[in-house]
């Protein structure tokens, strides 16, 4: 049956050119064409970043997935499907969901734990690629805010940019926005009436549309109109790739450069206009935080297991009890609300996921374990090479044997030696020489030598997971949990914690650790 194949590809913009479209087009189609695949669809995002999901065509290939158009999803290269570990596992399962499966050109990798091992090495190593590029970037950009130039983007609304020293100039026409904004807010009038005098004085966006309430509290909280030029003031973005301008960063990674930017309001206008924002604001509502489990989909119930022989799900459950209606997050067994047959009580979360990661930077990322764990997947990797090499050379060999054969009988029939017996035997030997030559089509061809995986990947993986463990970064750790971890059995008496890899315990080499339940 003919696979049907959807190709992605995708150029950020930052150092490449368009032409790497065509580059990734191209190796997606030869692979294809040795597979024996079917191009249905070609989905290409332009000048679009892999760090953020956000691009057009590449949500439209996942919402494709969900239709049965194709059964894999094609890229040249891993990044080009996602840099960011959380959204690549998160659209990863979407595709499994839909039945689809993810291939890369270049990255050698199958179904096997090692591969999924050696997935994450890659993923996280095109995440730090990414980062270290956008630190590179903000190193210049930081250059450029020193100097109190236009670092890029829009100007607030009253600035506009020379085009030459690209240093900040008062817009005439729009400054009247702004000291309307300020004198008419300092005066008491609220939004309402603001944006009714803006758009009667004719004011209007670099749109052509008329302001709109929304602009009013970027332009009262602008301290760069009091003459400061600011750089660097709000964070960047959340794990979920938003951004949120009210997240300021701290003092010592802010630029502040007084008289850098032309005044427009004075400070005391400008500060005044704070406190009356300070003092209308009402107490905020209360937030709650939607509860994320960091083991939902491997933890198990062994009492059932035990008494059963089945292996159901424990999953998240909240619940209040007590005078004061306490909040506990827990581990449930899903089958004690279904046939109320288990017995295992539930367990509480911070417990069983404090002791995860405590196994995992105990077993798998220890002095001892690391060199095995590099040793074993590139180990891995290059015996995948090595046998594919082989069997390349096999039916090479093969292959010139029959055409050597082929060519005699050729011969003999030249001079005259022509039977049904040579007829039937080149007969066969063509239908031995078109299998022989599907099967050199379904072994990828030779790409370049991969680097090693060193000692240093994963120590420096280990130590952007503590980062994250201490960060409470939710999805990057559960993501990392997801590559290391196949499951976790709760029993009543002892949890069984059970690693794809069998590093773990360099003493007697078992897969798993156990420890007593505190419940």
């Amino acid at each position: 049956m003919i696979k049907k194949v959807g190709s992605y590809g995708r150029f950020s913009g930052d150092n490449q050119r368009e032409e790497s479209i065509d580059a990734q087009l191209r190796a997606i189609e030869a692979y294809c064409k040795q597979k024996g695949y079917v191009i249905v669809e070609t989905y290409i995002d332009r000048a679009k970043s892999a760090t953020s999901d956000k691009r057009p065509e590449f949500q439209r290939m996942i919402a494709d997935s969900g239709n049965n158009k194709f059964d894999y999803i094609i890229v040249h290269k891993l990044d080009r499907f996602s840099r960011n570990r959380y959204d690549s596992a998160f659209y990863k399962r979407k595709l499994n969901l839909n039945g689809v499966r993810l291939l890369s050109v270049t990255e050698n990798l199958d179904d096997s734990p090692e591969s999924g091992i050696l997935e994450s090495v890659i993923e996280g190593m095109a995440e730090y690629y990414s980062r270290n590029l956008a630190r590179e970037v903000m190193k210049g950009m930081k250059e450029t805010a020193y100097q109190c130039k236009h670092t890029g983007g829009l100007p607030p609304i009253g600035y506009s940019v020379d085009p030459v020293t690209k240093r900040y100039l008062i817009n005439e026409e729009e400054r009247g926005i702004v000291e309307t904004t300020f004198s008419m807010f300092l005066a008491g009038h609220g939004y309402n009436q603001i944006v009714r005098e803006l758009a009667e004085k004719g004011y209007r966006s670099r749109y052509g549309r008329p302001i709109s309430k929304g602009s009013l509290p970027v332009i009262l909280n602008n301290e760069k109109y009091t003459g400061v030029y600011i750089y660097n003031l709000t964070d960047s973005k959340d794990a979920a790739g938003k951004r949120n301008s009210n997240r300021k960063k701290e003092d010592e990674d802010v630029i502040r450069i007084e008289g850098g930017m032309p005044v427009i309001i004075s400070k005391e206008d400008f500060w005044a206009a704070q406190e009356k924002i300070k003092n209308n604001q009402g107490r905020p509502g209360s937030y709650k935080a939607k509860e994320m489990y960091l083991l939902s989909g491997l933890c198990y119930c062994g009492e059932c297991l035990k008494q059963l022989g089945t292996l159901y799900s424990m999953a998240g459950n909240v619940k209040y009890s007590g005078r004061n209606k306490l909040k506990y997050v827990t581990y449930r067994c899903g089958n004690r609300d279904r046939t109320k047959e288990c017995k295992n009580p539930e367990l509480r979360r911070e417990y069983i996921e404090n002791y995860v990661l405590a196994q995992l930077e105990e077993k798998i990322f220890n002095d001892q374990a690391i060199p095995i764990l590099v040793k074993q997947l590139n180990d891995f990797q290059a015996s995948k090479d090595q046998k594919q090499k082989g069997e390349q050379v096999r039916l090479t060999k093969a292959l010139d044997g029959i055409t050597r054969q082929v060519e005699n009988i050729i011969k003999a029939v030249a001079d005259g030696f022509a039977n049904s017996a040579l007829l039937e035997k080149m007969n066969s030997l063509e239908e031995q020489r078109e299998e022989i030559e599907q099967q050199l089509s379904k072994i990828k061809p030779p790409i370049k030598e991969k680097a090693a995986i060193t000692e240093d990947t994963l120590r420096q993986l280990l130590s952007r997971f503590k980062d994250e463990i201490a960060d409470r970064n939710i999805p990057e750790i559960k993501k990392f949990i997801g590559s290391y971890v196949k499951k976790v059995v709760i029993y009543k008496e002892h949890v069984d914690v059970i690693f794809k890899l069998n590093v773990v315990d360099l003493q007697d080499g078992a897969e798993g650790s156990r420890t007593p339940v505190r419940r």
